[in-house]
């Protein structure tokens, strides 16, 4: 039998990797009996005013050839858009979306005969003024085939009242949790978890059933007077937040 060398190095490296590493033991999802958890929910709901309103308008034109219907969609596109900026201020923002002109063809007859163009411009105007909102939009739906919709009754996504609703929730919270601590005799001791499951309010245009405006102007009335302003009233926005908390309590005497 032949003996090995002796490689004190060896030892010591076995002898210091021989104890098994300790890893952190994972917390206990429930507590323990000497330091119990509550788990509850808090909830907000604030019924506010609008910030912003918006209103969709559509100019349209039709023309038996293209230049003509093009023509007269940048002329009654102009005419909407500087009545708009006629409000200065009170429009707070003003952004045109889609464009098309399209031919129309012949439903009989061979061949891909056009019968006629059309033509759409999608403007979206953003107000902060209602006062102003009710007059602007009667007079754009006054226009020649223009189209108005809305009013959008929304909240800025930086509103304050979301801040509010979601200390709101956190506070209400704190209370409830409270409350079961005092049923059982005892205080709380600490905050272990706050989670956020949704406090914003993500509908920032018409929810269903929000207050909408429709209208559209196809021919001037014989009489050239202005048609009276609409009397909007402003819809009141609904915010939510929702929290997640988990405390930990002196043990009760039970």
């Amino acid at each position: 039998m032949t003996n090995q060398p002796h490689n004190q190095a060896t030892d010591d490296r076995v002898g210091r990797m021989t104890p098994a590493a300790e890893e952190p033991r994972p917390a206990t999802p429930y507590g323990t009996p000497e330091a119990p958890r509550i788990a509850v929910r808090g909830e907000a709901h604030l019924e506010v005013d609008p910030e912003i309103a918006r209103i969709v308008i559509t100019v349209m034109a039709r023309g038996t050839d293209r230049r003509t219907a093009l023509d007269d969609l940048t002329r009654r596109n102009a005419i909407a858009l500087d009545l708009v900026k006629t409000y200065g201020e009170a429009v707070e923002r003003v952004e045109t979306g889609a464009f098309s002109i399209s031919p129309e063809l012949t439903k009989h007859g061979r061949g891909e005969r056009i019968r006629a163009y059309h033509g759409r411009v999608h403007t979206t105007a953003e107000l902060t003024d209602f006062t102003a909102l009710g007059e602007l939009t009667t007079q754009l739906a006054d226009l020649d085939l223009t189209r108005v919709d809305g009013p959008f009754w929304a909240l800025r996504p930086g509103s304050p009242a979301h801040r509010q609703a979601r200390q709101q929730a956190v506070r209400e919270a704190v209370q409830r949790a409270r409350e079961y601590a005092e049923a059982l005799g005892t205080t709380l001791a600490a905050l272990v978890e706050l989670a956020d499951i949704g406090a914003e309010n993500t509908q920032q245009f018409a929810a269903p059933g929000s207050s909408r405006m429709r209208s559209a102007g196809y021919a001037r009335a014989a009489e050239d007077t202005a048609a009276a302003p609409l009397d909007l009233e402003p819809q009141r926005q609904h915010v939510y937040a929702h929290i997640n908390a988990r405390f930990t309590m002196a043990p009760p005497q039970l």
